[in-house]
């Protein structure tokens, strides 16, 4: 018996968001089909035209916008952003910096500064019961 190896397939949706790209963004054939393992692969090693001016200019889906502001998705819909943004919106927020965005970004970097000292705390006490 030989054993067929079949191609390990994913939805549009699960792809867009591995390629860090809005799907509706995306051309139809893209939206329509399934992408195999090493189709995916291939648009990340050799990403074409509509892929490259996609994350250039967007429109970018929320984990984007989120880490391109330096927010969290939570402090995204906090400041009343739910919609894909392009590029130039984006940047036009970091621009005017609304109280909302300096209010979030302050917020985030506590919540880093308070990852970082939980894991400092973690490596100690793993040191000492070692």
């Amino acid at each position: 018996m030989t054993s067929h190896k079949t191609a390990q397939t994913m939805k549009p949706a699960t792809a867009a968001k591995k390629l860090g790209v809005y799907l509706q963004a995306t051309p139809t054939e893209f939206q329509e089909g399934v992408v195999t393992r090493s189709e995916l692969n291939a648009l990340q090693a050799e990403p074409p035209a509509w892929l490259q001016e996609l994350r250039r200019n967007g429109p970018h889906p929320r984990p984007v916008v989120a880490a391109k502001l330096g927010v969290s998705i939570a402090g995204l819909a906090r400041g009343g952003i739910t919609d894909p943004l392009t590029t130039e919106q984006i940047d036009a927020l970091k621009t005017d910096m609304p109280e909302w965005l300096q209010r979030e970004r302050a917020t985030q970097a506590e919540v880093r500064k308070e990852a970082v000292r939980i894991k400092e705390k973690q490596a100690k006490q793993a040191d000492q019961g070692a």
